[in-house]
């Protein structure tokens, strides 16, 4: 994949941006990821954010003629909703529609304290409805107007233990997988506890979590996954450590 200096990436965004701008239903643009947060690396995809009010035209979309796949809204469930993957000029780029009304629900959920939690490809864990306020809180807006919320109060109350209950439950269902022999759905429970268990971490420092890649990085709980992974001779006494230390946080 084509790889942009600082210029081409200023001219690519603007056209793109541009583009995106004009399709039918698109109120606002946003440049998302790693590229929003300075995380990325110099190939890393670019992901854009389309915010629509009542529908999206997706055949102005195909109509832009950039080769990859598009999809209609909704597809890809009710939070991550649809999209498309393209190849621009050599370039990977990632389009998700962003229904604003959708949006706005769930971040007033959140200001509430409240959020639910849904199965997504990609998410070991599950993918929290506030992500879509956390999205608008990172995200760089290149074309239009979005609001900017912080990560509320209520929510800092309210999803630790949610989490954290939840990690102990997988950790708990672990232990009974290896009891039972299954070896490998027990470290796969494990593991999903511990992404919970940083969810919950997190939450509780008011940290925004768009994704879970390096989530138990992020968490401190590295040492703790590695008593899972790196020693899988003793994993009935890693599974009981994890539990213990992420109780004395729930």
């Amino acid at each position: 994949m084509t790889v942009l200096d600082p210029t081409a990436q200023h001219r690519f965004v603007k056209r793109l941006v541009e583009q995106l701008a004009g399709i039918p239903g698109v109120t606002a643009v946003a440049l998302g990821g790693s590229r929003a947060t300075g995380t990325h690396a110099p190939d890393s995809d670019w992901d854009f954010g389309l915010y629509y009010r009542g529908s999206i035209d997706v055949s102005a979309i195909r109509s832009l003629g950039y080769e990859g796949m598009v999809v209609e809204p909704g597809k890809w469930g009710r939070l991550v909703n649809g999209g498309a993957w393209l190849t621009v000029d050599g370039v990977r780029v990632d389009l998700l529609y962003r229904d604003i009304d959708v949006v706005a629900h769930w971040t007033a959920e959140a200001e509430a304290g409240s959020y639910e939690r849904d199965h997504v490809e990609g998410f070991l864990a599950g993918m929290a409805t506030y992500v879509l306020a956390g999205e608008l809180a990172l995200c760089r807006v290149l074309h239009g107007e979005l609001p900017r919320p912080a990560f509320p109060p209520a929510l800092r109350a309210s999803a630790p233990p949610q989490w954290l209950g939840s990690a102990l439950f997988s950790l708990d269902n672990a232990s009974t997988f290896l009891a039972r022999g299954d070896r490998p759905g027990a470290v796969g429970l494990a593991l999903k506890g511990m992404v919970a268990g940083s969810q919950g971490i997190l939450a509780e420092r008011g940290e925004w979590v768009l994704n879970e890649k390096r989530i138990i990085e992020r968490a401190g709980l590295t040492d703790m996954a590695a008593t899972v992974l790196d020693k899988p001779h003793d994993l009935a006494a890693a599974l009981v450590s994890c539990s213990a230390a992420l109780a004395d946080r729930a």
